[in-house]
């Protein structure tokens, strides 16, 4: 089968031939239909072979949807021939945070080498993908594959984001999203579409600032260092009750603190590592910082009722499996508006 490999450290990701799987025991062969690709990916392909914690050749891929195509031995909740999308932060499935669905919240995926698919397991940027258990399929019921695969990260990853903070969303508040891209335009339409939160999306470019406001952003404005002073204003002096950074580098952590009302919540979903100094002084009184990753089973099933529902809808361009390391590219010079989509 065709699969795109990320080969060797300081390599670009290649599309090469690979042995098709065999499902096991109690797991699932899905024929790939829609994989998402993620900035994630290319801070993936930018370690360095002492950072690195997987074992190359990678196939990579971790926003995968796909019929099912064989049963392994004992599976049972699935038929073939149904559409499912894959939940991809796979954990142990028996520790205290598994038991509640809050397997992105594994405590012994790191004891049990439990990584997810396209994050150190073959992933779904394949024609095939090979499901480790049927717990972590979840059914389309109708929702388009193109649709659905970059629901499972850039719609699951701040929905969980944003569902800590609704207790402060009420009607008068406000919620800023740094970064208007792939999971940044997600979170404005969750953010419509489950608070009463007035919305200013940031960013620097005009075409991303102009989805946002499409998909339902009352306010956008240029992430630079006027955007505190405008929400200041917006907010009559107060600042946003919810800051939600998707970029996570230094000037968008350094805007949050600015941004940030007393007793809000500046949650930093973005992977670029920058730290935000927290302390007495440091920050407005009582904000809670908090940096979640994706989301957990149910959330999952929430994100895709969501969608079904029409309140949430990803902005995608398509492309075929051939074009994926072309397309890589195109995500790493900012050329994406939105999410890219795999079709094999």
């Amino acid at each position: 089968m065709k699969a795109v490999q990320y080969q060797q450290v300081g390599t670009k990701p290649v599309v090469v031939e690979v042995p098709k799987p065999e499902p096991g025991p109690g797991q699932v062969l899905l024929r790939v239909t829609a994989a998402g690709m993620c900035h994630s990916d290319l801070e993936v392909m930018s370690w360095s072979a002492d950072q690195s914690p997987f074992e190359l050749p990678l196939v990579l891929g971790h926003e995968g949807v796909g019929t099912v195509a064989e049963l392994g031995p004992g599976v049972r909740g699935v038929t073939e021939g149904e559409s499912v999308a894959v939940y991809g932060p796979w954990g142990c499935g028996v520790c205290r945070n598994c038991a509640q669905g809050k397997e992105n919240y594994c405590t012994r995926n790191e004891e049990l080498d439990i990584r997810p698919p396209g994050l150190g397991r073959p992933g779904a940027m394949a024609e095939y993908l090979l499901v480790d258990d049927v717990r972590h399929l979840v059914p389309l019921d109708g929702l388009d594959p193109v649709q659905a695969a970059p629901l499972t990260d850039a719609g699951l990853t701040p929905y969980h984001a944003i569902k800590r903070s609704v207790p402060k969303l009420v009607g008068g508040s406000t919620a800023v999203v740094i970064g208007a891209g792939g999971l940044g335009h997600l979170a404005v339409q969750i953010l419509r579409a489950t608070t009463a939160a007035r919305v200013i999306a940031l960013d620097l470019t005009d075409e991303k600032l102009e989805l946002a406001r499409k998909v339902g952003a009352h306010e956008v404005a240029r992430s630079d260092e006027s955007a505190p002073a405008r929400i200041r204003e917006l907010t009559g002096g107060l600042g946003a009750d919810v800051v939600l950074d998707f970029v996570g580098i230094a000037p968008t952590v350094k805007l949050a603190a600015q941004s940030v009302a007393i007793a809000g919540d500046i949650t930093i979903v973005g992977i670029g590592g920058a730290p935000l100094p927290v302390g007495f002084g440091l920050l407005p009184y009582e904000v809670s910082v908090a940096s979640p990753y994706w989301g957990s089973r149910s959330e999952l099933i929430e994100v895709l009722d969501l969608a079904r529902s029409g309140a949430l809808r990803a902005h995608v361009e398509t492309f075929g499996l051939d074009e994926t390391p072309e397309v890589y590219e195109r995500l790493r010079a900012g050329e994406i508006t939105g999410r890219a989509v795999i079709v094999p």
